[in-house]
This record gives C-alpha cells, structure tokens and sequence, in this order.
C-alpha cells in the first residue's frame, strides 16, 4: 500500500431531516491516528458516514486519500476500512469464515483472499482461534474480529467509530495497541469518549460541538486548558475537553 494521502475537509457541511447535523467544516487529517472528539448529537457519526460515503456532503469539498467523494465513491470504498460502533458478524460461522467474506465483499479473490485473510487474523492476534465460531468470542475478541474484517483489504484509511466501547481495561489496552499498529501504515480516524484511550493513541485530536469544528489541533494544547481546572477526579486533558466546550457553549449564547 502507498502512503495515504489523509482526509481533507473544505466548508462541508450536511443537513438531516432537515436539521444541520455539519456546518462549514473544515480540517486536515494526515496519515497516523488523529482522534475525534465531542458529545452525542455533536455530528461525529454523520462526519465519518461521510468519509465513509455512505452519506454526501450538501455543500463543500470532501477528499479522502486523494479522492473526490462526490465523484470517485467506489474507488474511495475500496480504499478505506470502516468499522461502525454497531456491527453485526456471522455467529454460527467461523472467524476465518467471516473474514473471507470480508474480503469478498471488497473483491479479493482466489490465493489473494487466502493471504489477506491470514494477515488480517494474525495483525489481530485471532489467527489461533481461525476455526472458532465467531458467537464464541468475549467483546474484546469480537471487537478484534470486527478490525480485521474491515482491514482485510490492507486499506489507506481507517474509521473506527468508538472501538472500545463496553470494553474492560485489559481489553481496551489490546485494542488501542491494534490501532497504533494501523497508524504505522494508514490513516486512522477513530472517535471515542474515553479520553484516556485517545491520550494513549495519539497526538492530534478533532472537536465537533453540534455540528460545528471547535478545535483542530494536538492533544497537549488541549490539555493545556485544563491544567488549572483539573482536580482529583478528572485529568488534564479531560479538563481540557471540558473547558473547550464549556467556552464554546458560551459563545454560542451570545
């Protein structure tokens, strides 16, 4: 795979049901893992269908590693790993089963689906249990699942929509050492409210504030917020991320 060339967002924006879910958005994501943050309704969701194409933009300019998502939709999908927060995989069928039709479904075929399979369970350290029935997994082996089928294709880009959610501490700790291995040789966006997971991932960090970009930038600037507001009970970058939309909601009230 050739280095990505990222995602780039110019003005876009996107209405639903007739609500703006995206306003004028605007942003740079380089290859490495940047992570996207803000609370529910903020348009993170609607952001990553978009990268994803299974939405269009409604005004504004959307490229994803190079690729027009207005006019090069296919190739874009055959180019990026999208793995949605709710996901379904075939229970009674085998995890090596699943995977290959993974593969399928992106159009490796033959001797390449075999070795594109195989890599996808060893990056994810499920190839031992290849023969396993995918409904015998715990959530953190599902989870895993769930990365390699959407990796299976050795993508440029990769979304992951809140991938350690439900997770136990030692589970979500193999889980984000998956996802540094894929910001090694893709670009990652991965949106998640577990600020601690994002702290230990990366160092570039999205905001989106219903519907609005509030902040583009790295991780210890936003922890530079917070430093005299944390406590005990919170670190500085969650105080920091506090902050950041406390000050914006206040400027929307003006």
């Amino acid at each position: 795979m050739d280095v990505s060339d990222g995602i780039q967002a110019r003005a876009v924006s996107f209405r639903y049901r007739g609500r703006p879910a995206l306003s004028d958005v605007s942003f740079d994501v380089e290859p490495g893992v940047t992570g996207l943050l803000g609370p529910n309704g903020a348009g993170k969701s609607t952001l990553m269908n978009l990268v994803a194409t299974l939405r269009r933009p409604a005004t504004g300019k959307l490229t994803v590693d190079g690729l027009d998502v207005m006019t090069d939709t296919t190739k874009i999908r055959s180019r990026v790993g999208w793995l949605p927060q709710r996901f379904d995989v075939l229970g009674f069928a085998t995890v090596e089963r699943n995977v290959a039709y993974a593969a399928w479904a992106k159009g490796i075929d033959g001797a390449a689906r075999d070795d594109a399979v195989e890599k996808a369970l060893r990056a994810v350290d499920l190839w031992e249990r290849r023969t396993h029935r995918a409904r015998t997994l715990s959530g953190g082996m599902r989870q895993r699942l769930g990365i390699a089928c959407a990796v299976v294709h050795d993508p440029a880009v990769v979304v992951l929509d809140e991938p350690t959610v439900g997770l136990d501490p030692v589970q979500r700790v193999g889980i984000r050492r998956l996802i540094q291995d894929l910001g090694h040789r893709a670009t990652v966006l991965v949106s998640t409210h577990m600020l601690e997971d994002l702290a230990a991932l990366t160092s570039k960090v999205i905001v989106l504030n219903e519907g609005r970009l509030v902040y583009s930038g790295g991780i210890a600037d936003l922890a530079d917020r917070g430093v005299h507001r944390q406590d005990g009970s919170i670190s500085a970058v969650e105080a920091g991320y506090a902050a950041l939309l406390c000050s914006d909601q206040d400027l929307g009230d003006e």
